[in-house]
């Protein structure tokens, strides 16, 4: 997957093709020249094809399913990102910090899919602008910034899906609402109040789920925040890795190794586990005291996610966007006007003051009418 493998010259004029997310075929900007993406039944079965994770931490894969890549190493947000042997200094993609290209070969697995691109770079650039729009407090200027600014990068991102098929044995406490009553004293009166008890009663059980396809993104150049909100996909959209897939744009290297993300994996498992161990105990109330899940089956795939980005410096301050590729979700740095902020305090504060105001001549005017 290396840069130079991203270049596709086009046969009428000899100029590089580009991917179209609108046609999903290689196409050339500069004759017009487009060309289909062809990808038979058998090679997409066989180019998505799970593979066994313990054999690939115990054993090792084979050399066909690794590759190297010369990538460039963003100082600041520690990307990795893939660029054209041609191009010796430009900006990161994800922060806009200037580096230097070329800067080492990095040795990974292969992607297995890709997730091509939906989003035009317009399109993009559309959802991204109403986004900023929508944001209260934020700079007047802002979305206008954003509108008039340079273009978005499209980047391919890397993440890792793993399968799993597990069996869990539980102990654990189903509680049972119930309600006694009592007197208490309320405002000066004895009154008759509910109050809630739990009965707790010990159970065990078993559950059973198969994973399929938990996602884990494979590198860290953007914020936990950012990687939290990035989750929905549509994986049954995925097609083979191929290279014309990513005529046009960058691909980043993966900087979370596959046992670090099988832990990530896990985690998520183990809490939807937890759900569901839960739902088997039952009852109004559950407490979880030990949990025992085995394994078995761990499968997972290397696979690329298109992401359009932007970095923007507004005012001395630098704020990075990302917006879905698949779905146009924005996820992004808020600003904030400190003018806007401020009236809307005064606002608050001129209401809350008339609010008191008719409190207090509403008060005044029944006590003068009960005589005192």
């Amino acid at each position: 997957m290396g840069a130079a493998e991203h270049r596709f010259p086009c046969e009428t004029c000899g100029s590089d093709m580009r991917f179209d997310p609108a046609d999903s075929r290689l196409i050339c900007d500069h004759c017009g020249n487009e060309e289909p993406i062809e990808v038979d039944a058998v090679a997409r079965s066989d180019a998505i094809r799970e593979q066994d994770f313990r054999a690939a931490i115990e054993a090792g894969l084979a050399d066909t399913a690794m590759e190297e890549t010369r990538v460039s190493h963003c100082p600041n947000c520690g990307a990795d990102v893939e660029f054209d042997p041609e191009v010796h200094a430009t900006e990161c993609p994800f922060c806009a910090t200037p580096v230097v290209t070329g800067t080492g070969v990095h040795r990974q697995i292969k992607p297995a899919a890709v997730l091509p691109f939906v989003l035009e770079e317009r399109e993009a650039k559309a959802a991204m602008t109403e986004w900023l729009g929508s944001l209260w407090f934020a700079p007047n200027g802002l979305a206008e910034y954003a509108r008039k600014g340079r273009k978005l990068n499209g980047v391919y991102s890397p993440a890792w899906t793993f399968d799993a098929d597990t069996k869990s044995s539980y102990d654990g406490q189903r509680g049972t609402v119930y309600h006694v009553t009592k007197r208490v004293m309320r405002n000066g009166k004895m009154t008759t109040v509910q109050v809630p008890k739990v009965r707790w009663r010990r159970v065990s059980g078993r559950v059973a789920r198969f994973f399929d396809d938990v996602l884990v993104l494979a590198a860290t150049s953007l914020p936990d925040k950012f990687r939290k909100a990035i989750v929905r996909w549509d994986l049954t959209r995925l097609e083979p890795y191929l290279p014309e897939y990513l005529a046009g744009f960058r691909a980043e290297a993966y900087t979370i190794d596959l046992d670090d993300a099988y832990g990530e994996a896990r985690g998520i498992m183990d809490r939807q586990i937890r759900r569901d161990i839960k739902f088997d105990i039952g009852g109004d109330r559950q407490r979880i005291d030990r949990v025992e899940t085995r394994i078995k089956d761990v499968t997972f795939k290397h696979i690329l996610l298109p992401l359009w980005l932007a970095a923007y410096k507004y005012r001395g301050k630098s704020y990075r966007f990302v917006v879905n590729g698949q779905t146009g979700e924005v996820v992004g740095e808020r600003p904030w006007s400190a003018w806007k902020l401020f009236f809307a305090g005064l606002a608050l504060a001129i209401l809350a003051g008339a609010v008191g105001y008719v409190w207090a001549v509403s008060e005044a005017g029944r006590a003068a009418g009960s005589g005192f």
